[in-house]
């Protein structure tokens, strides 16, 4: 704990480290040529380790300086208290997959509670990432089958226009031209060859049944389709699209 009751530092993470690391056999030494934490046991790489309060950019940096003298360097932060202590920054599975991915390690530190207060979250080993196959192709399926660039990138406040999303508009364009639409109709016009399930699962709650395979728009719809005009979001027709209603 830190001394006094006085607001933790950095220096109080030191103890429970270099307790952590002498039982393993290391000889630790702090504060080394601008290095907070230097560990050697016999002809190994020696062991580097940079403390932080919390986990931050700086920290982040002064890893990645220190991997110009050793490939064993680890992010030593406080270990977060409480019932959000899972879900802040250091535990992220982002965070870790990061440190991974830039060869260093990562250690959460509990001051004042010798070696067992430190836990080790990742090793500084080879990152050889494992391809999501199933996630590319479900990433290169909707870049193939999204018409045209409908959004904007980096946009936070409009709902990004997916294929689905383009498709369940042509359909909702096509039933306002006559204000109502047979299922058959929609089909046969070839733009919204999924039109049974989009009307089905009415996802955007834009679609309302009228009688027997024949559906019309609601209110939400109309508003929708007028945002996304006023943002050039709509999907082309193409030629000659024409619908027996």
């Amino acid at each position: 704990m830190p001394r006094n009751g006085s607001s933790p530092a950095e220096s109080d993470l030191y103890p429970a480290v270099k307790a952590f690391l002498e039982a393993q056999g290391y000889s630790v030494k702090a504060e080394v040529r601008g290095c907070d934490v230097v560990a050697t046991r016999g002809d190994e790489p020696p062991v580097i380790v940079e403390l932080k309060l919390s986990f931050s950019l700086t920290l982040l940096l002064q890893g990645i300086d220190r991997l110009a003298l050793t490939d064993r360097v680890y992010l030593a932060v406080s270990r977060p208290r409480g019932r959000r202590a899972r879900r802040v920054s250091v535990h992220r599975r982002d965070v870790r997959d990061l440190c991974r991915r830039l060869g260093l390690g990562l250690m959460t530190v509990a001051p004042g509670r010798a070696a067992a207060g430190v836990e080790v979250i990742v090793d500084p080993v080879p990152y050889r990432p494992r391809r999501r196959v199933a996630s590319l192709t479900r990433l290169l399926g909707e870049h193939a089958r999204r018409a045209g660039d409908p959004n904007r990138g980096g946009i936070t406040r409009m709902p990004i226009v997916t294929a689905y999303r383009q498709e369940a508009l042509r359909c909702a364009m096509l039933i306002q031209r006559g204000g109502h639409a047979s299922l058959k109709a929609l089909r046969e016009t070839g733009l919204v060859p999924n039109a049974s399930r989009i009307l089905q699962r009415d996802v955007y709650g834009w679609f309302r049944r009228l009688e027997r395979a024949t559906y019309g728009l609601t209110e939400r719809a109309r508003q929708d389709i007028g945002r996304f005009a006023a943002s050039s979001a709509l999907p082309d027709f193409g030629v000659g699209a024409t619908m027996q209603y």
